[in-house]
């Protein structure tokens, strides 16, 4: 049976099942004040979850507070408030049985002219804010018995393209790390599932293009090709999925006992893996480079 049936059926017996199995869980979901996050946790909800909600700013929950929704200030960044968090779950839960790491950005331009501070904050919260947040929980999870891990990586780390190579970088590492976790957890019945989405609607690229105010100097030796820049930073907004669709793909993935090792849902997800796999590396960067009109950096024609 395809995701697409399972999600559509509505008779009773197949709605009551699905429901009964989720009664009880618990889940933590990072990065909810908008876009997948938010969703992911308004769906689970309705569908049998005990759901704590978190985000940086706690103002940005507040719709989801009067649902019925957990709610909890977490900074990815913040090893105490991980902590915190986790322990205020425990607490209040008693368990966690699905973590879902999705609290994320990307930081575009140049890596040759990307600021330091820029590149460490883009790694502590795409690679070890997820760190973090599987250090605090498996332990829980392994005196439960069990538990999921979903970890929310991007096809952008499986292909990177230019003026997001510390972006890319990020996911590939976050990819690698799913890769060694689902191996070394399995042992304590945790299962960890690499989610890598394509073009999915979300806000992901109004903060991506807000990014380049820090990443983007006016002196750039890429001024010339600021629109390809801005181009790339709004990419993933280009007729995405919507996020609605997004999720209920992936709950339905959820849903299964036994969890695939990784999916990709999404516009793109097939092409971008295709191009990696299927083309030699130079075709590839030359093909790339020609996308994002490269030879006009150093004034050659295109």
């Amino acid at each position: 049976m395809g995701v697409e049936e399972t999600v559509t059926r509505t008779d009773a017996e197949t709605v009551h099942s699905v429901a009964d199995g989720r009664a009880g869980r618990v889940a933590l979901v990072t990065g909810c004040s908008s876009g997948i996050g938010r969703e992911l946790a308004l769906r689970l909800h309705e569908g049998g979850y005990r759901v704590f909600a978190t985000a940086r700013r706690p103002e940005t929950l507040e719709g989801l507070t009067g649902k019925g929704i957990g709610t909890l200030e977490l900074d990815v960044t913040d090893g105490a408030s991980v902590d915190a968090v986790v322990a205020s779950v425990r607490a209040a839960a008693g368990r966690i049985d699905l973590l879902i790491n999705n609290a994320g950005y990307g930081a575009m331009g140049p890596v040759v002219e990307m600021p330091l501070a820029e590149v460490v904050r883009q790694f502590d919260t795409n690679v070890y804010g997820v760190v973090r947040l599987v250090q605090a929980c498996a332990p829980l999870m392994r005196g439960q018995g069990g538990g999921v891990i979903v970890n929310i990586g991007s096809c952008s780390g499986i292909l990177p393209t230019p003026f997001s190579g510390v972006y890319c970088a990020s996911k590939a590492a976050l990819h690698a790390l799913d890769e060694v976790l689902r191996m070394e957890l399995a042992p304590f019945g945790i299962q960890v599932m690499s989610v890598q989405p394509g073009a999915i609607e979300s806000s992901f690229g109004d903060n991506a293009e807000a990014s380049l105010a820090r990443t983007l100097p006016p002196e750039s030796m890429y001024a010339a090709l600021r629109e390809q820049i801005l181009r790339r930073a709004r990419a993933s907004q280009s007729h995405p999925t919507s996020t609605a669709q997004f999720v209920t793909t992936l709950i339905a993935y959820l849903d299964r006992e036994r969890l695939p090792p990784v999916v990709r849902i999404g516009k793109g997800h097939l092409g971008m893996p295709l191009l990696r796999l299927l083309l030699p590396a130079r075709v590839r960067e030359w093909l790339l480079g020609r996308v994002f009109g490269l030879r006009r950096a150093r004034g050659a024609e295109t």
